[in-house]
């Protein structure tokens, strides 16, 4: 309950405008993003304190938005915590910029501003730098891939020095291979 009420304070805190210096995506093909995302490393956030094996799981909705569901295990209470979320784009669906909301009409930014080729990784800012989250498609990356992101975070503005590394041993990985 605790991890829900700090996602709702942060979105009704939080806004959906892309950091100053950010340039989401453009060309992103959401059928291609879709489906399960690791997080690798995030800048901390009280809803996800004391969770591993965090992912994220998108899928189409009827509306053209896309549902969102974050699981990780909570490893005080040797439990699954889930939120389901709705997400849905800025402006058109070819930029990597929406809105996602978990609570009521509350919602906060969620801009992928680098991506790769083949849609294996993710870097995703919040709608400050406050928030960070590089994602994959395999609980782990290769260690020289993992210190490529982290600079590139760095490069545009992040506190890389922050960044938490969440364990995968639910899912097969511990952050870089």
């Amino acid at each position: 309950m605790r991890w829900l009420l700090a996602l709702a304070t942060l979105l009704l805190a939080g806004c959906t405008g892309v950091p100053q210096g950010i340039q989401p995506v453009r060309g992103f093909e959401v059928n291609r993003y879709l489906g399960t995302w690791y997080e690798i490393a995030r800048l901390d956030h009280a809803f996800e304190r004391g969770l591993s094996d965090i992912s994220a799981i998108y899928t189409r909705r009827d509306d053209g938005g896309i549902d969102v569901l974050n699981r990780g295990w909570d490893i005080e209470k040797r439990a699954w915590r889930e939120a389901r979320g709705r997400a849905y784009f800025l402006d058109s669906p070819n930029v990597a910029s929406l809105k996602v909301s978990f609570f009521g009409p509350f919602y906060g930014g969620y801009h992928v501003f680098a991506l790769d080729p083949n849609y294996q990784w993710a870097l995703v800012s919040g709608p400050s730098r406050d928030y960070l989250w590089i994602l994959a498609r395999t609980p782990g990356l290769p260690e020289a891939l993992l210190l490529e992101l982290v600079d590139k975070a760095r490069r545009a503005g992040f506190a890389t020095d922050a960044l938490i590394y969440p364990t995968h041993v639910r899912s097969g990985g511990l952050g870089a291979t």
